[in-house]
């Protein structure tokens, strides 16, 4: 499989690259099993997408869009003249063309709205531009345009927010570290990718974070006060922005990042695709040692449960959640580094 080199390459920390160990910035050699089932779940995935660019089977939306896009683009391939490359680009034109022109929303919640700014900004400098619209009817906004549409949307619907996070409709009034994580990750995403995003915006996303999360590491779901349950999503969730959002250095992150490092064969019952695609990003960020175990025990169970045809339960949005799930073993998306 030819893999391409990032065009741009952006740092999540202010770590410099000197001090990290080579394996961990570029990573190893991939498992065999990691390119076998990248190959039969992208091939089962180029199927499924429609003519429009969009994957509309089960769960469907700007954010499922965003989540197969990422599959595509961490595989490695060129994005604009390898194999999957058509399907990079009607993935990017759908979803920008979904986007509201005026409010900068992606449906069909602030959810899918958060997963597509996370893959509109992960190809934000892979995919040429000037070769994107080619084909289309019309020429879309540019990248950089969507982008910024959609961090302005997501201000302004904190705003309206009396926690600083955000929950399902762009107007709510109340919030949940589930939504509110995947719109800070795309806001984060943004910003590393030189998008101009509000600090307050960020700082306010992460306080209500810090606040949902208890001394033991678990973090409450919503009213952001403390942290009560049992559920590693959300403790991963928690660990993964507040490493993104640069606060390693907060007891809590030490905390959340612990109860997870700890439960390393830990299986959730609900959402188990969403919960292995934080899980990874949340250890590879934390802890390399007990993400490379993880890794060894993950690929071995996403080798037993994928079907002949190269999916995931039949569908999209598990497919390529789990897909994402090992693309750490690849490293290409920006969101990856540390």
């Amino acid at each position: 499989m030819f893999r391409f080199l990032p065009l741009l390459v952006f740092t999540l920390t202010a770590a410099p690259v000197q001090a990290q160990d080579p394996a961990l910035r570029f990573g190893g050699q991939i498992p065999a099993e990691v390119d076998t089932i990248y190959e039969r779940g992208l091939a089962w995935l180029s199927g499924r997408q429609d003519a429009d660019g969009s994957w509309k089977d089960g769960q469907q939306g700007s954010g499922v869009n965003g989540i197969c896009l990422m599959a595509f683009l961490a595989s490695g391939e060129d994005p604009n003249f390898g194999r999957w490359a058509q399907n990079i680009r009607k993935a990017v034109r759908h979803i920008v063309n979904s986007q509201d022109e005026t409010t900068g929303y992606m449906p069909n919640s602030m959810y899918h709205h958060g997963f597509a700014m996370l893959a509109l900004a992960e190809a934000y400098g892979a995919v040429d531009e000037s070769l994107l619209w080619q084909g289309a009817e019309k020429k879309g906004r540019s990248l950089a345009q969507a982008l910024k549409l959609a961090v302005d949307c997501a201000a302004t619907s904190q705003k309206k927010n009396r926690w600083g996070g955000w929950r399902y409709s762009p107007d709510a009034t109340d919030a949940d570290t589930s939504v509110t994580g995947a719109v800070l990750m795309g806001l984060l995403a943004a910003r590393n990718a030189g998008i101009e995003v509000p600090d307050e915006t960020v700082n306010a996303a992460l306080e209500y974070m810090r606040r949902s999360t208890g001394r033991d590491g678990s973090v409450a779901y919503s009213g952001g006060f403390g942290g009560m349950g049992e559920s590693m999503n959300r403790s991963a969730i928690a660990t993964l922005v507040a490493a993104v959002g640069k606060q390693k250095d907060e007891q809590k992150y030490a905390a959340t990042l612990k109860h997870i490092a700890t439960r390393l064969e830990h299986k959730e019952g609900s959402y188990p695709e969403y919960f292995r695609y934080y899980m990874a990003q949340a250890l590879f960020q934390g802890d390399y040692e007990s993400w490379q175990k993880w890794n060894a025990m993950t690929i071995r169970q996403l080798s037993e449960q994928q079907a002949e045809d190269g999916s995931f339960n039949n569908s999209s949005y598990s497919t390529a959640m789990s897909m994402l799930a090992l693309a750490l073993n690849y490293r290409f998306l920006p969101i990856y580094e540390r």
